[in-house]
């Protein structure tokens, strides 16, 4: 057994210490630095004003509200041009609430979000479905500073539709891949919202689908959408990577909550954010994608996801890359292909009192990487139940790479299927300070196997 370092106790004090510290930020002026015996704090805001450029506001009784719907709304519709009309018009005010009332809303491009505007459905029944997907190839090149795009077969694109182009760059043979939206067109030439800055030949067996993100966050901060349906049509569609798209993606952004929020059937990923810090999911399901049912995505520092439910997708949760001083807490994951997998410089991040059920090959992963430094140092993994992982050979709990100072601390890994050649929790020939600590371990072939180098 080896002793963890840092301590649970110093553990658990960062990530409150981070989020003290965020708070603090949000609340004084970026000039002011910390109180010194000759320089006294700043007396506290108990008496805001709206003022002229003052991100500190009182905290309003009643905001500014517009519904849409297929009738009796303020905005009659139910595609996206409405509900995009709802958004920006709110936004442009300052921010408030957008009302999306019951019904079937059939979208042929994303849902941009805004700052500071909340989407709000009528739960299961808003759905907001994705039209079937288009793909066909060019029938001309365009480099990296065109805006038009000449399609070899426009049948079934509409002006107004988001895209996504792919193709293999000619330079390291990987996949390029950008979205956009037909905004002119003439014959199979159309006009692009935005110039590609990326090489689309033909050479590179370039295509463009009618593919997108059902809402769709870049560069916003102080979001919330909430009690929604968001249905991916996952077998009317082609596939689109999680790092583009997913029935939520967002990029960029800041303090963002998903609460009670149904996504399903995406080709792609459920909900996934890149580079994006102090999100919250909390209460919602992601099922049936082809990709990853929760995609805190690189870099996102201080994601919170708690009592939601995730099955059946390719993986339940997904830490990506350097996502840190997360928690993932009271999640129901279950008939995932691996239940949780963390790798890359993901973290000091606390994994506790979750299900993990019934995942087909591997219930906790921590990933193998490329070595030392980018393993998944310093993360915890407590009060979990991990049930029936694997097939014959499954394993619970794989602790892979030269993965260090990692908790696996009063969880129960059970197995019910009989014991054949399975494994609650298998630690690496490279891992180093990993601590084991009042683990429940039955049914299992080999309660913990403890790898040698060769």
């Amino acid at each position: 057994m080896y002793r963890l370092h840092p301590t649970r106790r110093t553990f658990l004090r960062a990530i409150c210490g981070a989020a003290g510290g965020l708070a603090l930020v949000r609340s004084r002026s970026s000039a002011e630095q910390p109180a010194t015996p000759d320089a006294p704090p700043r007396p506290a805001v108990t008496q805001p004003r709206a003022t002229s450029g003052d991100s500190v506001e009182p905290a309003w009784s009643e905001r500014l509200t517009i519904t849409v719907g297929p009738a009796d709304a303020d905005i009659v519709g139910t595609s996206q041009r409405a509900l995009q009309a709802a958004v920006d018009y709110v936004a442009r005010l300052g921010g408030g609430t957008v009302r999306i009332l019951p019904g079937t809303y059939t979208l042929r491009n994303a849902v941009r979000l805004a700052s500071g505007v909340r989407l709000v459905g009528c739960g299961e029944e808003t759905i907001l479905c994705k039209a079937p997907s288009t793909t066909t190839r060019l029938a001309a090149d365009s480099d990296w500073y065109d805006q038009e795009i000449t399609l070899e077969n426009p049948e079934g694109f509409e002006l107004g539709d988001g895209i996504a182009l792919q193709t293999r760059n000619p330079h390291h043979g990987g996949t390029d891949i950008v979205k956009r939206t037909l905004v002119a067109r003439d014959g199979r030439r159309y006009k692009l919202d935005r110039p590609l800055r990326q090489n689309f030949w033909l050479a590179g067996d370039t295509t463009a689908s009618t593919l997108f993100a059902l809402l769709d966050g870049d560069s916003v901060c102080d979001v919330a959408i909430e009690n929604l349906l968001l249905d991916g049509n996952r077998q009317h569609n082609a596939l689109l990577d999680g790092n583009y798209a997913g029935c939520i993606f967002l990029q960029d952004c800041n303090r963002v909550s998903i609460r009670r929020v149904i996504a399903r059937n995406y080709h792609g990923d459920g909900i996934s954010w890149q580079i994006c810090h102090d999100v919250l999911v909390e209460q919602c399901q992601s099922f049936g994608h082809a990709g990853l049912g929760l995609h805190p995505g690189s870099g996102s520092q201080r994601p919170v996801m708690r009592n939601n439910h995730l099955h059946h997708n390719d993986i339940g949760l997904f830490f990506c890359w350097g996502v840190k001083y997360g928690l993932a807490s009271g999640n129901r994951i279950e008939a995932n292909r691996v239940g949780i997998s963390i790798g890359h410089r993901d973290t000091d991040n606390l994994i506790c009192d979750n299900d993990v059920l019934s995942s087909s090959e591997t219930g906790v992963l921590f990933r193998p990487e490329r070595g030392r430094d980018f393993a998944p140092h310093r993360n915890r993994l407590e009060r979990n139940r991990i049930v029936d992982s694997g097939g014959e050979s499954g394993i619970a709990v794989d602790v892979q790479g030269e993965t260090e100072d990692v908790g696996i601390v009063a969880n129960v890994l059970r197995e019910t299927r009989g014991p054949h050649s399975r494994v609650g929790i298998r630690l690496g020939a490279a891992t180093q300070r990993i601590l084991l600590a009042d683990n429940t371990i039955e049914g299992f072939h080999t309660p913990v196997l403890r790898e040698t180098a060769a």
